[in-house]
């Protein structure tokens, strides 16, 4: 029995990787959770201006998230990256609470989103590097895992703060700043590199379309099956904005964000788990028909319960697919070209993001909370079919 425990053990650098994931996911999500609320009563931004802030947001981090892979690739050194987005991400937690203007908001919502695309593709690669095949879907499982369990943890320390300073959005600013430089120092003393030979390091892949071509058939199928579905899922402010057009109290508008994050974060590792165990087409099935029922639920909902029914079904959502989307990046993907990637599977992401970010605002403005909702289940209707039509028989997080 040791001997298998040992076997099946996930490294130690993954659960630090996951643990700085926590903190930076604890301060993120602490901000996050009330940004749109501040946006809209302290700053005056409509629904679509959110919608796009947050849109070009995410996009930004998933689109740099492509440089970053590749350079991580050609050089060999996925901590440096690292390190430096998370210390990028840190320092703009500084700026949220001094902050003069709706402009000073927006570029340290932007400038935080660069600090993420510069460390998601590295760290998803280094955890790949990491973690040996067999234990792959448990590993990005685990970390998927403990950066939710800082979702949730985020929310509530808002609740807290916001209750405890009478919902001073700045004064709780300032809370989100302790975590972020715990996570930095985590990564400095908790994350070191597998060991490469000297040539290894100075002599990464050149990256040109020959390198690109070698990512594979079931690689290519597995990001248009990500972007089709991430043009479903838009924004989480817009279960924030939700909650608050049902006439849920502002205060009490980020328990939405527990709940939602809460399930997530249950599910991840199981999930990761079930998908090393061969049940990686089951998991995404499973994770489709959730967020066309979290859609549902969230267009049909008039009160709290329904809200908070929805955001539950899209964290289901979110742990069955999440993990196991980086798992399955990782298992299609040669070791020598992994940075690239999950960039280019980030960048095809964030292109996705940008568009149903974009879209929802709009809808919101133009036809209502439901509409949008809607329209996110025929999206997720249309990904369920693609995957349906190419079978995901082949899909394996194993290994290629």
């Amino acid at each position: 029995m040791a001997a298998e425990r040992a076997r099946t053990a996930i490294p130690r650098g993954v659960w630090a990787l996951g643990l700085v994931s926590l903190c930076m996911d604890l301060s993120s999500e602490l901000i996050h959770s009330i940004l749109p609320l501040y946006l809209a009563i302290g700053l005056g931004a409509s629904t679509l201006t959110i919608g796009i802030i947050e849109g070009v947001a995410e996009a930004i981090a998933l689109i740099v998230k492509m440089f970053s892979g590749v350079l991580s690739d050609v050089f060999r050194r996925r901590k440096p990256l690292v390190l430096l987005g998370y210390g990028l991400a840190a320092l703009t937690k500084l700026v949220f609470p001094l902050a003069p203007s709706l402009s000073w908001v927006v570029a340290a919502r932007f400038a935080d989103r660069v600090g993420k695309g510069i460390r998601g593709a590295p760290r998803d690669a280094l955890i790949a590097d990491l973690t040996p095949a067999h234990v792959r879907g448990a590993g990005f499982g685990l970390r998927q895992a403990l950066d939710t369990v800082g979702a949730v943890a985020g929310p509530l320390a808002a609740l807290a703060a916001m209750a405890l300073l009478n919902s001073n959005f700045r004064a709780v600013f300032w809370v989100a700043v302790i975590p972020a430089f715990i996570a930095v120092l985590l990564i400095v003393v908790g994350v070191h590199e597998p060991e490469r030979s000297t040539h290894a390091r100075a002599s990464g892949p050149r990256i040109d379309m020959h390198a690109i071509r070698r990512l594979g058939r079931e690689y290519a199928i597995v990001v248009i099956i990500a972007a089709i579905l991430t043009l479903a899922r838009f924004s989480e402010a817009f279960l924030v904005l939700r909650a608050q057009n049902v006439g849920i109290e502002v205060a009490k508008v980020p328990w939405v964000m527990v709940v939602m994050s809460f399930v997530y974060a249950i599910v991840a590792y199981p999930a990761g788990r079930a998908a090393d165990r061969g049940h990686a087409t089951q998991l995404l099935h499973s994770g489709f028909l959730a967020l066309m029922a979290a859609d549902v639920v969230l267009a049909l909902a008039q009160s709290a319960p329904g809200v908070y029914a929805g955001s539950a079904l899209w964290g289901l959502h979110m742990g069955l697919t999440q993990g196991l989307l980086a798992a399955l990046v990782a298992a299609c993907a040669p070791e020598d070209l992994r940075g690239t990637a999950f960039g280019v599977f980030n960048l095809v992401s964030g292109i996705a993001l940008l568009i149903a970010s974009a879209m929802a605002g709009w809808l919101w403005e133009m036809h209502g909370p439901a509409a949008t909702f809607y329209v996110g289940a025929g999206l997720t209707f249309v990904a369920w079919l693609a995957l349906l039509l190419h079978g995901g028989d082949r899909m394996r997080v194993g290994g290629r």
